[in-house]
């Protein structure tokens, strides 16, 4: 009979041993199958065998094995369950900083764009105001004859604030603000050059010897050929002309 230690049974048999019956059968001789399972401890000499142990008692140590068994099982299984609680948690937590970082941006992204659409508004509003609060070149008395100081207070109270530097860039790249210059090349004439110049009868007949209809007909074309002066202005810079 193989001496197997009452340890010994309790380590296979938590491994091992399913049955009542299968314990009875370690413990009853089959020498080659117990000696082959690495979970078998090797015989001592003051080991304890299950079959010096009291008859009686001998359930209550297979008891005590099959306990220990579903205790090792259960913490293994308690160990599974922390572990899969602990990844669902990860998970979540996860998701969780996903969604929120999601609705940051989104509510970023929409108040930005809100801004951007007041600020339009408030942009075209103050443009609007700006042309309401300009003269009209009628509003101002003929002349026989403009200084280029007085041309330039009549532009500034003709074309919007916001507008001026622009509108003044381009005619001094054009006239160097001379309501008379013409180009004999072409035949453009006046502050803004335009072409013909018989182009600027639309904004009045006097158009030759006006500075102010040349300053209104020349805001009129920039507005409705480049929505302002300043598009104008930048459309000039890149080609020299507009």
């Amino acid at each position: 009979m193989s001496r197997i230690s009452v340890r010994g049974f309790a380590v296979a048999s938590a491994t091992a041993v399913t049955t009542v019956g299968a314990v009875v059968g370690v413990a009853t001789g089959n020498a080659a199958q117990a000696t082959s399972d690495d979970n078998f401890e090797a015989t001592a000499a003051d080991s304890t065998l299950l079959a010096d142990i009291p008859v009686g008692a001998q359930a209550q140590v297979q008891v005590a094995s099959l306990a220990e068994q579903a205790d090792v099982q259960a913490a293994a299984a308690d160990a599974t369950a922390r572990k899969d609680a602990e990844e669902a948690a990860r998970l979540k937590a996860a998701e969780d900083a996903e969604a929120k970082k999601k609705a940051a941006d989104e509510k970023a992204e929409r108040e930005k764009k809100e801004r951007e659409e007041r600020e339009a508004r408030e942009k075209a509003e103050a443009e609007r105001a700006s042309r309401d609060a300009v003269r009209d070149a009628s509003s101002f008395a003929a002349q026989g004859s403009y200084s280029v100081s007085e041309v330039k207070a009549i532009a500034r109270q003709m074309v919007p604030a916001s507008q001026f530097q622009c509108f003044s860039n381009i005619v001094n790249h054009e006239s160097t603000w001379n309501y008379r210059a013409q180009n004999p090349s072409s035949g453009a004439y006046g502050l803004v050059q335009a072409l013909p110049g018989s182009k600027m009868s639309s904004a009045g007949a006097d158009w030759q010897t006006n500075p102010a209809t040349q300053i209104k007909w020349g805001l009129n074309y920039m507005n409705d050929r480049y929505g302002s002066p300043c598009g104008a202005w930048s459309f000039w810079q890149a080609n020299r002309w507009y």
